[in-house]
């Protein structure tokens, strides 16, 4: 057992100075003044501290992604710490570019590896190309047979790296993911990578207008790409919408930019969501599609997204929810996303500027003081 003491929580709701007691994978007691007695207990002077939930990173290639400029460019697989030590303690992984050299069994076997040390993870099926690569033939059939696949994505649309997809196959892909949702309680979705194609959003719109598919089936990813992307995205009715946090570069709207615009709109803060693309590579492509150089992304982009909406005037709790409970919401992760009596004990503790001191996955300590106290096999110490 495990008592946090005097944090001030945020669930991601404010909830003020609170004792947090967990019990084995499971938060079971919130309030003033805990004083259990008759168990063996560890206690955590958490004076001066955020506790908040653990991060759920909805877009990440936990297997690794990259190789659009040979297969020395490939990006090797995400570590754990390298999550943990961000806040992360549940990812969702995906395939990107590649779907030829990687698979989905690569990428099942990664993200089972990052489960065994104390994550959490899911995965998507398919990847950039249509028809999507899958395990057991088809998408649906992946959602239905496999328990840790609950979506279709990231399947590209607007990109020269994208199996230029029609109208009909992408309304056939998003029909796929959302009747396997129904059939299995899973999210359901249809998880889209968005491109700098000027065709942007397009296929998204048209999918609204006339299909019977629930709005929720889509979920735009990369929609801070560039500045029209953005308005098409701010533009859009009724799907949530994904921000991607890419490192700065002065040019690409910022997530937490982007986060405060929303906000100040006035638009539903549960329709926006962020994830880090951790893993992946953040390519930069002349004209004729030749790649020019390439960054990665990385979870810990994150929490400083977080920081900076909420500078721009977004409150803290609307700013947590769109790496927090929006997310476990929209993808239907029971337990995950926030701190609650009964939910699963995936927890940070965060100092003033949002760094992550502490991370808890599962009841077990991941991250203290800022350093990692669980590491994979092959990770340097």
């Amino acid at each position: 057992m495990l008592l946090i003491r005097g944090a001030q929580v945020y669930a991601p709701e404010p909830l003020g100075t609170r004792d947090v007691l967990v019990a084995g994978r499971e938060v079971v007691a919130i309030d003033e003044g805990l004083d259990p007695r008759g168990v063996e207990i560890e206690e955590v002077d958490a004076s001066g501290l955020l506790l908040v939930p653990g991060l759920v990173d909805a877009h990440a290639h936990l297997g690794g992604g990259g190789g659009e400029g040979g297969a020395h460019t490939r990006v090797p697989a995400v570590s754990l710490s390298r999550l943990t030590t961000a806040g992360v303690t549940t990812a969702i992984g995906l395939l990107g570019t590649d779907c030829t050299t990687r698979s989905m069994a690569d990428l099942l076997a990664a993200a089972r590896g990052l489960e065994a040390l104390g994550l959490t993870t899911y995965c998507y099926t398919g990847g950039y190309t249509v028809p999507p690569t899958t395990l057991t033939g088809s998408a649906r059939g992946d959602i239905v047979h496999v328990d840790r696949i609950v979506a279709i994505g990231e399947t590209a649309i607007s990109d020269h790296r994208s199996s230029q997809p029609t109208f009909d196959e992408i309304a056939r892909l998003a029909a796929e993911a959302h009747v396997a949702g129904m059939m299995t309680g899973k999210a359901g979705l249809l998880h889209l990578h968005l491109g700098d194609g000027a065709r942007g959003l397009d296929l998204v719109r048209r999918a609204l207008l006339e299909t019977e598919l629930p709005a929720r089936t889509f979920h735009p990813t990369h929609a801070n790409r560039n500045r029209s992307l953005w308005a098409e995205a701010m533009a859009l009715e009724g799907c949530p919408v994904d921000v991607s946090a890419f490192p700065p570069d002065g040019v690409t709207p910022e997530a937490g930019g982007c986060i405060a615009t929303w906000y100040h709109a006035g638009r539903n803060m549960r329709r926006i969501t962020m994830s880090s693309d951790a893993g992946g590579c953040i390519p930069t492509f002349d004209a004729s599609g030749v790649l020019l150089g390439m960054e990665v992304g990385s979870a810990a982009t994150l929490l400083p997204e977080v920081s900076r909406a909420h500078q721009l005037g977004v409150p803290l709790s609307l700013a947590l929810a769109t790496c927090t409970a929006s997310v476990a919401e929209l993808f239907r992760l029971h337990g995950k996303g926030r701190v609650a009596v009964g939910a699963d004990a995936d927890l940070c503790l965060l100092d003033a500027s949002l760094g992550a001191r502490g991370v808890i996955a599962g009841g077990r300590w991941m991250v203290k003081d800022g350093v990692p106290v669980v590491r994979g096999p092959f990770e340097a110490s």
